[in-house]
């Protein structure tokens, strides 16, 4: 086990976590709020527009919930923080794109980690599961996020079942955006985070508001929301430099320069 199990990297104005947990990437309490930690300061930091959630290692993405802290005594309702599981599943307020490069095995807790994301590129030799059927449990996380991400009948017999599937699988079924070998997976993950990273950071953050209330309420409240403007991110995109410069450039015939506000 390593003496720093959450690892950051800054690249610019991407943010890059890397769990290093051998020898599965597993997550317990103290591991998790140690992400939380890292996540706020993705989120609170203006200067980081991206992330990128990654994995130490080529055999494990991350095995989900660390068994051997359970035995040991650790409960599964435990703090794991002020973002919830692994740092980000209930963390509030994070409107700002998240990329899961998947390096491995992706299984349990870990694939409610990765669904937490906003893309997931795999490397081609990754797989899928939730296994805890087979324990007895479920998969509290993906019983919710899974059937609405892929097809109901698909979701429904992995959480069913707890069968695997590798990475072209999942990439049928809409679970990841694209694979690629394991020697290019951070190379594409970074060309993807540089690309949003030079984005509109206002109109992420009202497209990651507006997806997330959309979730738990219908096509025409979300959309009567919208146009009344009661979604702060939208009231603080409207009438701001970036629209306006939006709109310039466009004239123009030139790249928009944002500056997030």
């Amino acid at each position: 086990m390593t003496d720093n199990p959450v690892k950051i990297n800054r690249r610019g104005s991407v943010f890059e976590l890397v769990l290093d947990r051998p020898k599965a990437n597993a997550i317990d309490g103290a591991t998790s709020r140690k992400m939380g930690e890292a996540f706020v300061e993705f989120r609170d930091n203006p200067s980081y527009k991206v992330a990128i959630v990654t994995a130490a290692g080529e055999k494990f993405f991350c095995a989900g919930w660390d068994l051997k802290a359970a035995a040991e005594g650790e409960e599964p309702t435990t703090d794991y923080g002020e973002g919830g599981w692994a740092g980000i599943q209930e963390l509030p307020n994070l409107n700002k794109p998240v990329i899961a490069a998947i390096n491995g095995i992706c299984c349990g807790g870990g694939l409610e980690w990765a669904l937490s994301c906003d893309i997931i590129i795999a490397a081609e030799h990754a797989s899928f599961a939730l296994p805890e059927i087979k324990s007895g449990i479920i998969a509290d996380a993906a019983t919710i996020k899974l059937p609405k991400r892929i097809p109901y009948h698909i979701a429904m017999e992995l959480l069913f079942t707890g069968r695997w599937i590798d990475a072209k699988e999942a990439n049928r079924w809409g679970l990841v955006n694209e694979i690629v070998d394991k020697d290019s997976l951070m190379d594409r993950a970074r060309e993807l985070a540089n690309h949003l990273a030079s984005g509109p950071p206002l109109v992420f953050a009202a497209i990651k508001e507006i997806a997330r209330y959309s979730e738990n309420h219908s096509f025409q409240e979300t959309l009567n929301k919208m146009n009344r403007k009661e979604f702060s991110t939208i009231q603080t995109l409207y009438g701001s430099e970036d629209q306006i410069e939006g709109a310039k450039a466009f004239a123009e015939k030139r790249d928009p320069v944002w500056k997030g506000k």
